[in-house]
């Protein structure tokens, strides 16, 4: 019998001819496959976790039921814990999860028995459940303050035209006139207005009259633009001048940066016959350190 080899060609020469104990030898038992090998060709075992599991997140520990961390099918706990996933564990035989801990024992909590974490923790755990993908503790603290506040903010704030870029432009120019000036803050005025034409309590009367019946030309003579860094409004909603301001400076605080404001005035650019701007001027200072 001849034994070859796909990549050889069959011969005829009886020299090349094997016997059939020569055959036998040649189908000999796979060597071992090295460890390259063996992950490449063979997929790991589902992994095994015990009743109790302890946990290492981010060098903090905890130890819940493995239950618990499969609460809810479609997070990210469930997921990982779910055998399909290899976890590494620490020195301890602990699971070891490489995230911050600090928040997790409120995720905990909320899959143990739908606790919900205190209001000063609500943002932070709100984060982290979206880490998880934790869906019902997402619903649960978007339903209570400050998130279900912010919402209504939001809200608010989407009838400000380009209020995101504003700020943006705010921080820039406090930024470059504190460069110029080696100054450790810097001023600049903002104008914050809610209508889009003048109001006082003389021309009130006269407005409303005015306010549908303007030529195109008449319209134009309303059209301005004060003389200030930056201008907000107009907007429609029962929200108020101090209201948006509130926002801004919370935005801004919330980005690190030191804000201070104060009203230093109207803008009395004359328009037409009796009617002046009159809208309100805020000079903001930023304190950089």
């Amino acid at each position: 019998m001849v034994v070859v080899t796909g990549q050889n060609k069959v011969s005829g020469n009886p020299d090349d001819a094997m016997s059939s104990s020569d055959a036998e030898d040649d189908f000999q038992e796979p060597a071992t496959p090295t460890a390259t090998q063996a992950g490449q060709a063979l997929p790991l075992l589902p992994q095994q976790f015990p009743e109790v599991v302890p946990l290492n997140v981010g060098g903090m520990h905890f130890t819940t039921r493995l239950s618990t961390l499969r609460r809810y099918e479609d997070t990210m706990l469930a997921a990982m814990f779910s055998g399909r996933h290899y976890i590494p564990t620490d020195a301890e035989g602990r699971y070891f999860i490489d995230r911050d801990g600090t928040y997790f024992g409120d995720i905990l909590n909320f899959l143990r028995s739908g606790d919900l974490p205190p209001r000063d923790r609500v943002r932070s755990v709100y984060k982290e459940a979206q880490y998880y993908s934790i869906g019902p503790l997402l619903d649960n603290l978007e339903d209570i303050q400050p998130l279900k506040g912010e919402k209504v903010r939001q809200a608010f704030l989407g009838l400000m035209p380009y209020y995101k870029d504003h700020l943006e432009r705010i921080i820039e120019i406090a930024k470059l006139r504190a460069m110029q000036r080696k100054a450790r803050f810097a001023k600049l005025k903002v104008c914050v207005f809610k209508e889009e034409m003048p109001i006082t309590p003389y021309e009130c009367p006269h407005f409303n009259s005015l306010r549908f019946e303007r030529s195109e030309s008449e319209t134009k003579l309303f059209e301005h633009h004060c003389e200030v860094d930056v201008s907000f409004g107009p907007w429609e909603a029962v929200a108020d001048v101090y209201d948006l301001l509130h926002c801004i400076v919370t935005d801004l605080s919330d980005r690190g940066i030191t804000v201070d404001h104060q009203c230093i005035g109207v803008c009395d650019k004359h328009l037409i016959n009796h009617y002046y701007c009159k809208r309100p001027i805020y000079e903001f200072k930023i304190t950089w350190w």
